[in-house]
């Protein structure tokens, strides 16, 4: 019977793997056959995501995506060694939870670089000729807090929305090239995010907001992993500019 999510014979790079939803997903996607490149800032914590992945030729390309500028030539590097890539998934980001009235520019700015332009730019290097084979895909994680307002977090929901209009217009751009881009929109999942958002928070306050907006309560980061792998396999090959929302019920409401 067939699978229609096999990956048998793809190679997809994964950015974020070191953790969390970027990790889930790197080791989902290995059990699905694919080839993995996993990218992250710790070169320990990826090796320790690819000891956890199906054995393969899983490649390992640690890489500070601040350096907005490197992320061509690091690219190309990766696509020198791996060959030409099936699909993106962009899972590289930093949360904010931090109030109007003390929001830096240099905080905003911060943010938006590492949650939107690595993403610009990222889909910029797979969109080049000979970087990406026929019906590539990318996937890149956004946030339910793109979608709709969430109370001092306006630098986070700010790069999550830029992220989603950046991709419907690429995915329109990108189609005539036979790549499709998509988003999928987690809300609050189990993840050393949602962790230090705990920390923040008075004891209870996170779960009793999750408990009145989450009518299925926290997801987990496989819960995101099966949603993106559903988006770059077969299953997904009719989907671009789309915003899957993956929030437990959240944006329902």
């Amino acid at each position: 019977m067939k699978n229609p999510l096999q990956l048998e014979g793809r190679t997809v790079l994964v950015t974020g793997a070191s953790s969390g939803i970027g990790r889930a997903t790197a080791v989902l996607l290995s059990e699905l056959g694919a080839r993995v490149v996993l990218s992250g800032r710790n070169v320990q914590r990826l090796e320790e995501t690819a000891s956890g992945m199906e054995p393969r030729q899983h490649l390992v390309r640690p890489f500070d995506l601040n350096k907005l500028d490197g992320v061509a030539e690091w690219f190309s590097a990766i696509v020198s060694e791996a060959g030409p890539l099936n699909a993106l998934v962009h899972c590289a980001g930093i949360g904010s939870l931090m109030p109007l009235r003390v929001l830096s520019a240099q905080h905003a700015e911060e943010v938006m670089r590492v949650n939107y332009s690595s993403a610009v730019a990222l889909t910029t290097a797979f969109a080049r000729k000979r970087a990406h084979r026929p019906g590539g895909s990318i996937v890149l994680l956004a946030s339910v807090a793109g979608l709709l307002g969430v109370a001092g977090r306006t630098a986070y929901s700010a790069s999550k929305g830029a992220l989603i209009a950046f991709a419907k217009s690429a995915a329109l751009e990108l189609a005539q090239s036979g790549i499709r881009v998509n988003c999928v929109a987690p809300a609050y999942v189990r993840t050393e995010m949602y962790d230090e958002t705990l920390k923040a928070l008075t004891p209870g306050q996170l779960e009793q907001l999750v408990s009145a907006t989450q009518p299925l309560g926290v997801g987990t980061p496989l819960d995101v992993a099966h949603a993106i792998a559903f988006l770059i396999a077969d299953t997904g090959r009719w989907i671009t500019g789309s915003v899957l929302a993956v929030d437990g019920g959240y944006t329902a409401q």
